[in-house]
């Protein structure tokens, strides 16, 4: 009896082991590891290598729609002070969105200030652009329509690279000989002021001339009439980068007479990339695309 009991249910004890264990393994090749998985007409990539620093990969995720004509491209770098976020919350665009509004999009990751002192996050940032202008034809993208957008320490970085571009800093993670050059740059709850506030403290550079640091990084000493087209969106009510700051940008960009939008709202609070930002988004990018080189 029990000899008969076993063998029918040691079979079965197996067969769900394996499965569990089936379940519990990921795939290798599997699109979390850079490979394609495809809905429809639009490719993914999640975790996609854009860039190495001494051996350690710069991860991104991407997705884009199948096509033979050249596409725009968006490149969205995500908030949370330089030392926390990923590519995949709120303060980041959802690839899969943009892709399906027509756009090669590219939501990276960069190296925080836990991992290594500023401005290695700007200098990752740098490097996602490259990588966009590097790979421009095998993504069928349109070199001349590569747009930046950031959301609150995203936001700095994307309105320093409109500001500032390469400046001082060594390009590192690859690519080196590409272009750093963006059509147009959309600043979501950015911080335009290091020295001002309690943001500045946090980006430390190397050195002892701290203060001097976050002057260079501060994109409000960068405007200028050649500057890439900036779009600021700020709240009255946000409570970590304070209105004050945004129109302090505002003041400057108009001072010289630099091209840029800005969307001033009353009750917005630290906006993310919300429904109302992509609107604006998507009609700054569209304005923008009509202006000749």
């Amino acid at each position: 009896m029990l000899a008969s009991l076993i063998r029918h249910v040691l079979p079965l004890v197996l067969l769900t082991s394996s499965l569990a264990f089936a379940a519990e393994s990921p795939k290798v090749g599997s699109a979390d590891q850079g490979e394609p998985s495809s809905h429809s007409n639009i490719v993914k990539l999640e975790n996609l290598v854009y860039g190495q620093v001494q051996g350690a990969g710069l991860l991104a995720d991407v997705a884009y729609p199948k096509s033979t004509e050249l596409i725009p491209a968006i490149i969205s770098v995500h908030g949370g002070r330089w030392f926390r976020g990923d590519k995949r919350d709120a303060s980041a665009i959802k690839v899969e969105q943009w892709a399906e509004f027509g756009f090669f999009a590219i939501a990276i990751d960069y190296r925080l200030l836990g991992c290594t002192p500023a401005p290695a996050c700007y200098q990752d940032v740098q490097c996602a652009i490259r990588f966009v202008h590097a790979n421009a034809e095998k993504y069928h993208i349109d070199p001349h329509r590569i747009f930046l957008i950031g959301q609150s320490a995203g936001g700095h970085m994307a309105s320093l690279a409109a500001t500032l571009g390469d400046g001082p800093f060594p390009r590192t993670g690859g690519w080196e000989k590409a272009s750093n050059k963006v059509r147009a740059v959309i600043s979501v709850s950015g911080n335009y002021d290091l020295s001002s506030g309690g943001w500045g403290d946090l980006w430390k550079p190397v050195g002892d001339d701290l203060a001097g640091a976050r002057v260079l990084a501060s994109p409000v000493n960068h405007v200028s009439q050649k500057m890439t087209p900036l779009m600021i969106i700020h709240s009255d009510d946000d409570k970590s980068v304070p209105i004050a700051v945004g129109l302090r940008m505002g003041e400057a960009l108009k001072r010289v007479g630099a091209p840029h939008v800005f969307h001033h709202y009353s009750k917005a609070g630290h906006m993310s990339i919300n429904d109302e930002v992509i609107k604006q988004a998507r009609a700054f990018i569209e304005a923008q695309s009509k202006v000749s080189d």
